[in-house]
């Protein structure tokens, strides 16, 4: 049985070891080790991640199977340059572990990020996805997003081509 709960800082090693796992098992073949390796720190390292956790900004909830974390879903301030609401919020990161795609643990989270989202006052809800990764897209556009624009997504000096996109609340 999945639950689902806040992280708390304790859960920071064990995320950001699920978080490097999940985007090296869908993206890491597209990039250069040393772009990949920068990324994964800069990310997912000690002063990524993990220190969000104590971040009031930051809100970050956990899927958990037999006392494991499977997925998450991060929100928190909108970091992409440009102009953006005050009541905008960034969708940073919904990640879930390639055996437990396709179980339902997207959908309960994003209903957490929206739900979060609307409780913290926000009136749109802000993401950037990789232009090829058409099932997330999809995902996404089933909530309503729309494309907005497009984003290059840094990975160490590597830019992805990413799309922004956008849910009024």
């Amino acid at each position: 049985m999945i639950k689902y709960r806040d992280a708390t800082p304790a859960d920071g090693a064990e995320l950001a070891h699920v978080a490097r796992r999940s985007f090296t098992e869908t993206f890491g073949n597209l990039y250069r080790q040393e772009d990949l390796a920068t990324f994964l720190d800069q990310a997912f390292g000690a002063t990524g991640l993990p220190s969000q956790l104590t971040d009031p900004a930051y809100a970050v909830r956990l899927a958990i199977h037999d006392d494991a974390i499977i997925g998450f879903c991060k929100v928190g301030p909108v970091a992409f340059p440009g102009e953006w609401p005050e009541t905008a919020i960034e969708l940073h990161q919904l990640y879930i572990l390639g055996p437990w795609q396709g179980e339902g643990v997207a959908p309960v989270l994003m209903d957490w990020a929206l739900a979060t989202a609307r409780e913290l006052g926000a009136t749109e809800v802000i993401l950037s996805v990789y232009v090829d990764n058409h099932r997330a897209r999809r995902f996404y556009e089933r909530y309503g997003f729309v494309e907005i624009g497009k984003y290059a997504f840094m990975v160490g000096d590597q830019p992805d081509d990413d799309r922004l996109m956008r849910l009024t609340l």
